[in-house]
This record gives C-alpha cells, sequence and structure tokens, in this order.
C-alpha cells in the first residue's frame, strides 16, 4: 500500500511541476488579462495554491505513514490498526469555505468541516488539476494559434492594401477599397481581443471543466482571411485588366461578332427550312445582341480614361456573357437546322441500303426500284414531309431485307407485305 501511494505521490508531484512550468501558465501570469479569461485564470490561480496546500498535506500524511510503519520491523496490533486508518480511512481534515480560500491540514482543527482518505484526496487533486490544467492549455492554445497567423495576415493585408492603390481601388472609390479598411480594422481588435480574452476563442469543451478536448475558434480569422482573399483576387483582376484590356476588348467584340454571324445563319437556315421542310415547328431567331455592344463600348471609355477599378468588373461580365451569347447562337442555330439534319440523315440511309441492294444484285428488282423512287421524289422535292419520308425510307429497308432472307422467310414476309399493301 505504502509503494503504490508513493508512487501515486510521485506522478502528482511531476503533474504539479509540469504545470508549473507549463508555457501557457507563464503566459498568463505575465498577461493583462480582460473578460472571462481575466475571471477564470484568478480562479485557475487560487486552484493551483489550493492543489499545491493538498500535495503538501498528502506529502505529510505519507511521511508519517512511513514513520509509523518504520517504528518497529514488527509492528504491534494497535500500530497495524493506526496505520489501517492513516492510509484507508479519513483522517484528513478539509476546512470549510471556498477551494480558494482554504488548507488541508492534519489532526484536530477549530473549523473542521469535512474528512477525507487519502485515495479521495488524490481524487479530488486530480480533478482540480484537470480544471487548472484545461485553462492553462487552452490559453497557451489560442496564443499559439491565432496571433502569429493574424500578424502574417496584417502583413498580407499592407501589401494588398499599397497594391490596390497603385490601380485605384481606394476606400470610397472602390467596393474592395472599403473592404480593406474593414478588415484592417477587423484584424486589429481581433488580435487586441484575442491577447487579453483568449479563453474566448476556445471552442468544444469549456475550459476548466476538466473534461479536456476543444480547440481554438478561428472563425473570425478565417472570415478575415477569406475576404482578404477575395479582395486580393479583384485587385489582380483590376492588374490583369491594366495589362491586357486592350486584347480582351478584342476578344470580346470577336465573339460577339461570331455570335452576331451565327444568328445570320440561323435566321437564313430558318427561312430555308420553312420552304424546304413541311409541316414542321422551327423556332425563331433573336436578333443581334445590342446591349452588350454598348456595354462592350463602355468598356473601351474606361479603358481610354484609365478607370481600371470600373473597367475590371464589367470587362469581366461581358466575356462571361458574350461567350454566353455565343453558346445561345450555335444552340439556335443547331435547332434551326435539325430538320435539314433529319432529312440528310434520311438521305444518306436511302442511298446505302441503295447500295447494298445494287452490290448484292438486287438493282433490277421491280419492287426495290418502286419503293425507292418513291422514298427518293419524297426526299429530294420540297417542301419535304419528313414523317412520310422515314415511312417510305424505313419500307424501303424492309423491302431489302426481305429480298435477302431465306425463300421461306421471304414466302412469309411476302405474304404479310401483299396483306398490308391490300
Amino acid at each position: 500500500m505504502l509503494t503504490r501511494l508513493g508512487a501515486e505521490h510521485e506522478a502528482v508531484e511531476s503533474s504539479l511541476l509540469a504545470l508549473q512550468d507549463h508555457a501557457g501558465r507563464r503566459l498568463l501570469e505575465g498577461a493583462e488579462l480582460a473578460g472571462g479569461t481575466k475571471n477564470r485564470w484568478a480562479a485557475t490561480e487560487q486552484l493551483i495554491t489550493q492543489l499545491w496546500v493538498c500535495f503538501d498535506a498528502y506529502t505529510d500524511a505519507l511521511e508519517a505513514a512511513r514513520e509509523l510503519r518504520g517504528r518497529h520491523r514488527w509492528p504491534t496490533q494497535s500500530e497495524l490498526a493506526e496505520l489501517t486508518d492513516r492510509l484507508c480511512g479519513s483522517s484528513l481534515i478539509l476546512p470549510s469555505g471556498a477551494p480558494g480560500a482554504t488548507a488541508l491540514v492534519l489532526g484536530a482543527s477549530a473549523k473542521l468541516s469535512e474528512r477525507l482518505s487519502l485515495h479521495e484526496l488524490v481524487d479530488r487533486m486530480n480533478a482540480w488539476y484537470a480544471q487548472a490544467l484545461d485553462v492553462v492549455v487552452a490559453a497557451d492554445a489560442v496564443w499559439s494559434a491565432l496571433p502569429a497567423r493574424i500578424d502574417l495576415l496584417a502583413a498580407e493585408l499592407g501589401r494588398t492594401r499599397q497594391l490596390a492603390h497603385s490601380v485605384g481601388v481606394r476606400p470610397g472609390e472602390h467596393p474592395s477599397g472599403d473592404d480593406l479598411e474593414q478588415i484592417t480594422q477587423e484584424l486589429g481588435a481581433l488580435r487586441s481581443e484575442v491577447i487579453s480574452d483568449p479563453l474566448a476563442f476556445w471552442t468544444g469543451a469549456p475550459p476548466g471543466s476538466g473534461h479536456g478536448g476543444g480547440r481554438p475558434d478561428t472563425s473570425r480569422y478565417d472570415r478575415a482571411a477569406r475576404a482578404l482573399d477575395d479582395v486580393r483576387r479583384e485587385v489582380e483582376a483590376v492588374l490583369d485588366v491594366r495589362q491586357d484590356a486592350e486584347q480582351r476588348l478584342l476578344q470580346v467584340r470577336d465573339v460577339l461578332s461570331r455570335a452576331d454571324l451565327t444568328l445570320g445563319e440561323a435566321r437564313q437556315a430558318r427561312a430555308e427550312v420553312l420552304s424546304k421542310i413541311a409541316a414542321s415547328e422551327v423556332p425563331a431567331v433573336s436578333g443581334p445582341p445590342t446591349v452588350l455592344y454598348e456595354q462592350l463600348d463602355a468598356a473601351a471609355e474606361h479603358r481610354r480614361h484609365a478607370r481600371w477599378h470600373r473597367l475590371s468588373p464589367l470587362l469581366e461580365g461581358l466575356e462571361q456573357r458574350a461567350e454566353e451569347e455565343l453558346l445561345r447562337a450555335r444552340e439556335s442555330l443547331t435547332a434551326v437546322t435539325a430538320p435539314l439534319a433529319v432529312r440528310a440523315e434520311l438521305r444518306g440511309r436511302l442511298d446505302a441500303y441503295k447500295a447494298k441492294a445494287s452490290r448484292l444484285g438486287l438493282a433490277e428488282d421491280t419492287l426495290l426500284i418502286e419503293r425507292y423512287d418513291v422514298a427518293r421524289r419524297m426526299l429530294w422535292s420540297a417542301p419535304c414531309d419528313l414523317v412520310a419520308a422515314d415511312s417510305a425510307v424505313l419500307r424501303y429497308q424492309q423491302a431489302v431485307a426481305q429480298a435477302l432472307a431465306p425463300p421461306a422467310e421471304s414466302a412469309a414476309r411476302g405474304i404479310g407485305d401483299r396483306r398490308g399493301e391490300s
């Protein structure tokens, strides 16, 4: 029993010394704290003081037990009973009052309020130690995670601000300039709060609960970092605009020109379809993108007057809308010419089956010649009825398949075919 208690004593002492030397505890002792951290650290300091008082009481109790056991090689019954009481009984006295204002003592006292065994004392010390360590570790983790990152972000903010000012992105003149000022104020306030009240930036298990877990809350820092990234991308876009604005404007004008030409082709194709294809629904074709041409002229005006911060978002939107306009024009052309594509596919299929029939010696087959001529007249006449032409091509395909089938199967099909024709 004494050996086990001695091992526990060494473990407790090592833990308390590690807590005493913990970097987080030293930082807390020397910091000008505020808010919840100030209150929690005041209570934690009292708890650490109480832990040392408890440890001293534990040390004295253990030494007294060792002294009693060492009096005789063979202890008497009364000595064994006293030793057992010291080691297992409630021989320690806890005075009344809060932990931070009390001390554990041995023996009788006029302020007795609670008796504890050595085992109970160790359990209580472990709980208090966990609570104190949580506070120290949480504060140290926040101070390790945030201030340095905030400083690096502030340095990046300074570089971005200088670059932004060089291209006209300033507060009151550009939204990103206003964003830079807000980020500057937020980082200053955030660093001050992190230094003075680190526990306010701890999420998960609350510091001092003794449950462990939790992590630094970097949500405000992350929001500021994302906001700065957005501003940096905007500034870089403005820089890109300044460097290649003319080329990009020419490219947008070229895309719009191609879209306009494609729409012209679609309008011509629509007229052709309406004249050559019967009973076909042909979608209407819109006019040229005049609004985009007006915006393109405005962008060119911004470039001439070096208004890069205004040109950047306008040009970026123009590039996207011009590509969308070209895609829409191509889709319109495809939709309009779809009936012509169907007619071309039917023509190709009819000619392919005719070539197959000729290759197999069926060029003089009367039924095939008749059905081919019917299908061909439909497909090469205007307006062309695609539904009727598709049926005519299908009948020609069936006739070719019938002519190539074995005699018995061909006879059976011939009967069915004649029945269909009657």
